[in-house]
């Protein structure tokens, strides 16, 4: 992180937060994958234009004025925006630590040298299984092959190897072959990044979710590879809230930490943020982040405590927790403001319970892809256009 970041960062003035330390730029979300488990929203093909590279420049220079200090450029997969090394190149002069978060499918040896040249900082790439056959059936694409040529790629250009692996059931018990294959490809830093469900994840929610058992097996495993490898590779085993008896902390609180902007330039306190019914989220092109950042309802409605319901509002831990996540209490219980049923003092704890006995029930519907076709027909489907009719 650069080391100027903390001097720029404003400090929240009375009654004010502090700016936003993590800006995620959603370039695109188009993507050549179709990840069963994508966190992106199941109607993105109703989503509008994608903003302009000089309307994304805009973004980061008012970004890094407001104290963002990180730059994660996302997707759909970042890789398919052709001003990607302009935008790279962008982040550096202004000061950011940028991080490229990506399938590797369209990293090339011409480009990652361009990547360098213009400054970019780090590569994540994901793979999701140890195996061809299961890597290629959960993105329905023929990857694996090529991630492998691309993780060997970002080692000879001296990029840290950070793979991110979404964990689930279909391959949660490959915990320990996927760690094989980090070590094998020189990973640094590995995340195995339980499945939260939001998007084509909570669509997919039946088939996807593990069991208890699965999950300590997998942990286990995870933990006597660490003993293994000691200071070699750092590993992240990150728990489904599913699994939990206390919410995590939602993005380290609402609108406190992460400034999310997506393709066609809409702002978000998190990336999943847009599903909220009854909530405006504001638009680049028409407000500039502070305003966004600091005035719009959409930033302000969750942030402090005043908003929130029993038992979060009497509870001492809303300090670290701050209710739980905004999208899973209204995923779960229907009203965004409820506490995280994740939590088991929240009157709602049954809906977790049974979403967990769903899973394992009998006459689980097929898996959807994430794709246009599937987009458009779950876009008709929407309370919206059940209205518009």
């Amino acid at each position: 992180m650069p080391a100027a970041g903390s001097a720029l960062r404003p400090r929240g003035g009375q009654g004010r937060p502090a700016g936003p330390v993590w800006l995620l730029a959603e370039l695109t979300y188009r993507c050549p994958l179709h990840c069963v488990f994508c966190y992106n929203p199941l109607d993105y093909t109703a989503q509008g234009q994608e903003l302009s590279t000089s309307e994304w420049l805009r973004v980061l220079s008012e970004g890094r004025s407001l104290g963002a200090v990180q730059l994660g450029l996302s997707g759909g997969e970042p890789l398919l925006r052709e001003d990607l090394e302009t935008l790279i190149g962008e982040a550096r002069g202004l000061g950011y630590y940028s991080n490229l978060i990506t399938s590797g499918v369209g990293l090339t040896e011409p480009r990652i040298r361009a990547f360098k040249e213009a400054g970019l900082d780090h590569i994540q790439l994901s793979f999701q299984d140890s195996t061809r056959e299961l890597n290629d059936f959960l993105s329905s694409t023929r990857t694996f092959e090529l991630k492998s040529k691309i993780a060997k790629l970002i080692k000879q250009h001296d990029y840290p190897m950070v793979l991110n692996v979404v964990i689930h059931r279909l391959n949660v018990e490959h915990v320990g072959q996927i760690l094989e294959m980090a070590e094998a490809l020189g990973a640094e830093y590995v995340e195995l990044a339980n499945t939260q469900y939001y998007g084509w994840a909570h669509l997919n929610r039946d088939q996807l979710l593990p069991t208890r058992e699965q999950l300590a097996r997998a942990e286990e495993v995870t933990n006597r590879f660490r003993e293994k490898v000691g200071r070699k590779m750092r590993i992240f085993f990150v728990v489904p809230d599913y699994f939990e008896k206390r919410p995590k902390a939602c993005m380290n609180g609402w609108g406190s930490i992460f400034l999310t902007v997506t393709p066609d330039g809409t702002a978000l306190p998190c990336h999943a943020a847009r599903m909220l019914p009854g909530l405006a989220f504001p638009n680049v092109r028409e407000a500039t982040l502070d305003a966004i950042w600091y005035d719009s309802e959409g930033f302000n409605r969750y942030r402090g405590y005043d908003w929130m319901k029993e038992p979060c509002r009497s509870c001492p831990e809303k300090v670290k927790d701050f209710g739980g996540c905004r999208c899973q209490a209204y995923l779960l219980t229907g009203d965004p403001a409820n506490a995280d049923p994740v939590c088991d003092l929240s009157p709602q704890h049954d809906r977790v319970a049974q979403a967990l006995l769903a899973a394992q029930g009998p006459g689980v519907r097929p898996i959807v892809f994430r794709d246009d076709r599937s987009s458009r027909a779950l876009q008709a489907k929407s309370p919206a256009a059940a209205a518009a009719k």
